[in-house]
């Protein structure tokens, strides 16, 4: 399922009840074990988890304007994924 939601937020209330209540879950084991500093946004059609530019100001390496993406956290047709 390809996300057009601009928020997590709106993500979230996008997905199935089946599918949002483990989603949402997840994202708060990763929200309480999050670095300082770190970022959560929405990122190439879901939830993403990023070093900003302003702790890591190179960004993404193949595209210096995005800032450094740790892991995305998604639900797909049949299937939900996380990914480091």
């Amino acid at each position: 399922m390809k996300s057009n939601a601009k928020t997590v937020d709106e993500y979230l209330q996008e997905l199935r009840p089946d599918r949002r209540v483990p989603m949402s879950a997840v994202r708060e084991v990763i929200l309480a074990n999050l670095p300082e500093g770190y970022e959560e946004r929405m990122y190439y059609c879901m939830i993403g988890y990023v070093v900003p530019h302003s702790l890591y100001p190179a960004g993404y390496h193949c595209d210096p304007k995005h800032p450094l993406g740790l892991a995305c956290l998604g639900s797909q047709k049949n299937y939900m994924a996380f990914t480091s």
